[in-house]
């Protein structure tokens, strides 16, 4: 296989948790466990340092904080004697058996985002 010039940098790619480089390798081989490398271009996706996906938690809160402030405005809707605390509350608790989704989502944009700025 051929290296392509410049990463893929497509929604799609992000969306479907594909390599960043072929678009074609899954960066997941189960719900929670990451390929060291991609299975079809064999990519290192941790580049061998440590704290490299210290950088996947801010695209973490970028995902989780907005979905949290949509369902307490919402929930706002729909029960709207309640206090904020409590929408708030009951917003994170909605949140909480998203969260493998969002660390996965955020690791894969975190991977994404390192490859176009600093390509391998």
């Amino acid at each position: 296989m051929t290296r392509p010039s410049a990463p893929t940098f497509r929604l799609g790619t992000i969306l479907r948790r594909r390599c960043p480089r072929c678009g074609e390798g899954s960066i997941f081989h189960a719900p929670l466990a990451m390929n060291e490398e991609c299975p079809v271009c064999h990519l290192h996706y941790g580049r061998g340092e440590p704290g490299y996906f210290t950088g996947a938690m801010y695209f973490s809160y970028a995902l989780a904080i907005p979905l949290i402030a949509l369902l307490t405005l919402i929930e706002n809707l729909f029960l709207p004697g309640w206090s904020l605390l409590r929408l708030v509350g009951l917003a994170t608790a909605i949140c909480v058996p998203l969260i493998p989704w969002i660390w996965q989502y955020s690791r894969v944009i975190w991977i994404h985002f390192d490859q176009y700025f600093d390509p391998e």
